[in-house]
């Protein structure tokens, strides 16, 4: 099986924009970038601003995580930014899930739906079919670090149980804690894109190369799968 790795912007080193791009480019499967608006989370973190700037350099798609409380405002903006996925916290479309689903895709791009830890599958049983990734938080969203709430293995398997049963289309994706402690678990779990931050990636090693190198050793010695990227 094919595993996917997306690099969780907000964590890697501004300073190094650039040459950190030039890399991942070469090795990752797309790019995370979290969107906060300091009300949905107590938090601020990237922008429609910055996914610009990273469409500059990037030949990878980008994925833009908003952790907004009305992301109707936001949902243009970054469509115009170039994002090729955008994804959505089920708890913030309440009203208009439908109207905001189908404005993402007839403009061309994908549409991601993200479950807080507290939120159930039950949640998004009606639109469930019309998505193209969903997003199980694995720790409660807003910062970096959290501990990994284990309750959540379930929830994946319950995902990859409705996705083979029904025929659905949607990747399934774990942000929070991805890494040596949890790559095991997760990937027994059926997830399959991995949200690499702070603890996965960024922090192993101050050249995004060798750092890069050791998330993959890392991964292929905890889940026994020979993983090339």
């Amino acid at each position: 099986m094919k595993y996917f790795f997306s690099p969780s912007l907000m964590c890697m080193d501004l300073t190094k924009f650039s040459e950190q791009i030039e890399s991942l480019n070469e090795r990752a499967d797309m790019y995370h970038v979290d969107v906060m608006d300091g009300h949905y989370v107590k938090n601020i973190t990237l922008s429609p601003f910055f996914i610009e700037q990273l469409k500059k350099v990037a030949t990878l798609p980008i994925d833009a995580h908003l952790m907004v409380e009305k992301p109707e405002d936001f949902i243009g903006m970054i469509i115009d930014a170039g994002a090729e996925y955008i994804s959505l916290h089920a708890e913030t479309i309440d009203r208009d899930a439908f109207r905001l689903i189908h404005q993402i895709k007839d403009s061309g791009r994908k549409v991601g739906i993200v479950l807080n830890p507290a939120t159930p599958l039950s949640y998004i049983s009606e639109y469930i079919h019309l998505i193209d990734k969903l997003t199980i938080m694995t720790v409660d969203p807003g910062f970096v670090g959290q501990s990994f709430i284990t309750e959540m293995i379930d929830k994946i398997k319950q995902a990859k149980q409705l996705k083979e049963e029904n025929g659905y289309h949607y990747l399934i994706e774990v942000d929070g804690s991805c890494n040596e402690k949890t790559f095991k678990c997760l990937a027994e779990a059926g997830n399959e894109v991995f949200i690499i931050g702070a603890s996965g990636l960024f922090n192993l090693d101050e050249d995004i190369d060798e750092a890069w190198l050791k998330m993959l050793e890392i991964f292929n010695r905890e889940t026994n799968v020979l993983q090339t990227v």
